[in-house]
């Protein structure tokens, strides 16, 4: 699976986990050149706090279109770090 966004792959892996639609990529398959950390937090009730990432190509941003739980509840243990997108990046094979 690849994530794209403005031209760019975010994130790339054969090992992704999908979760209510969401494939979310392992920490270690996506460029950090991209990520800027968020101040934004949202509550899952089932899988605990997400953190957000700003991911910024060629000077574009898009505002908290990575999100991620450093901290995970039992039942989302599988996902811990890993990183799911939103807001306009194209997920896809």
């Amino acid at each position: 699976m690849k994530a794209i966004w403005n031209g760019a792959v975010l994130a790339e892996s054969n090992d992704t986990v999908v979760i209510e639609n969401n494939h979310y990529f392992p920490p270690g398959s996506i460029k950090e050149e991209y990520f800027k950390p968020s101040s934004t937090h949202t509550v899952c009730p089932w899988k605990g706090t997400a953190s957000y990432y700003t991911v910024e190509v060629n000077g574009e941003k898009n505002q908290d279109a990575a999100w991620f739980y450093p901290e995970v509840s039992d039942m989302a243990k599988g996902i811990k770090g890993y990183v799911a997108f939103w807001k306009g990046v194209e997920v896809s094979k």
